[in-house]
């Protein structure tokens, strides 16, 4: 008896789901393979949108393409299927991430659950309330953390203040080089456009005009027509994720527990943003590092709490982006 596999329309709607991930600047820096014969579903970077100067490693490209990964599994077990991953198949093809084959599901799977919020999820811009996040739902998001093998933990005040100024001082090594605030312009849109990546103008948020919380202006020193200022938070509520390892497989299943995370918090309608800047610099990731963590290499710095709904932002054609053979 031949062994089922995903029809293409199936497949096709999987992998429009897994693009909603969030991925530096929105690059989007995934690519699709699948074969319809195995029914094996192949994902690989796209070398066009690198970042050379911002991303010298590509550590934030896998990221990105690990949350894709993670929305793409709870699409399928939605659906009814299994997913089954294996990372980094090919040694002597860097730019082969992962494979994944389908069967189907015998058991109920808890990620399933969290499909209503691929499509709300969102990064804002905006200025959010001072309301508290209960510690429940916290709790609630260090455990999707540690479910996909990383570490999700927010700072007390004094580690808060050093997570800030870790911050501002990214920010100011990004104004000392032109080639990373060149390589930002192309990923930004300061009018409005037609593009399908990037970050569009109506997503720029408003400038700070007061309070610490870590929103990143990628307008930078542009102007952009009709923007407004805001306060923002002054005790923002900060989560650093981190991983055990610092290799490429742990980059892939750092950017899966991101993605569950926000998913997590989206649908206990928490509005959230990332911010890597402090990470995009060595000098500056090796001080984010807790020594006295078992999982002491950050991945990404994540802002929560209560605020307005952000708009989406733009995402490429499923058929730019995916192959069938």
């Amino acid at each position: 008896m031949p062994v089922r596999t995903p029809d293409t329309t199936s497949l096709t709607s999987w992998v429009a789901d897994a693009t909603r991930a969030p991925s530096m600047h929105n690059a989007q820096p995934w690519r699709f393979d699948y074969a319809k014969a195995d029914g094996l579903l192949s994902l690989r970077i796209d070398p066009d949108r690198r970042m050379p100067h911002a991303d010298p490693s590509a550590r934030g490209l896998h990221i990105g393409c690990g949350a894709a990964l993670f929305n793409l599994r709870v699409a399928a077990a939605h659906a009814g299927w299994e997913p089954r991953v294996r990372l980094l198949p090919d040694a002597t093809a860097p730019e082969s991430l992962a494979v994944t084959t389908f069967v189907e599901r015998r058991e109920w799977d808890d990620i399933a659950g969290l499909y209503p919020a691929i499509g709300r999820r969102r990064t804002s811009r905006e200025p959010f309330s001072d309301e508290a996040v209960p510690e429940a739902l916290l709790d609630g998001l260090r455990g999707a953390a540690l479910s996909e093998g990383a570490r999700l933990d927010l700072p007390d005040d004094w580690q808060l203040q050093a997570v800030l100024d870790l911050v501002r001082d990214a920010e100011h090594e990004e104004e000392l080089s032109p080639a990373v605030r060149e390589e930002i312009a192309r990923w930004t849109a300061v009018t409005d456009s037609a593009r399908h990546e990037g970050i569009p103008v109506h997503a720029l948020g408003p400038r700070s005009y007061d309070g610490r919380a870590p929103v990143r202006d990628f307008a930078g020193g542009r102007h952009v027509e009709g923007r407004g200022s805001a306060v923002f938070e002054q005790s923002p509520c900060l989560a650093v994720l981190s991983t055990r390892e610092d290799t490429r497989e742990d980059w892939l299943r750092a950017g899966q527990a991101l993605e569950r995370v926000l998913l997590q918090a989206t649908q206990d309608n928490l509005a959230t943003s990332l911010n890597s800047q402090a990470l995009e610099w060595p000098e500056l990731r090796w001080a984010l590092r807790d020594p006295v963590s078992a999982t002491g290499f950050p991945q990404m710095v994540i802002r929560l709490g209560y605020g307005p709904e952000a708009p989406a932002t733009p995402r490429r054609p499923v058929s730019d982006i995916l192959a069938i053979t």
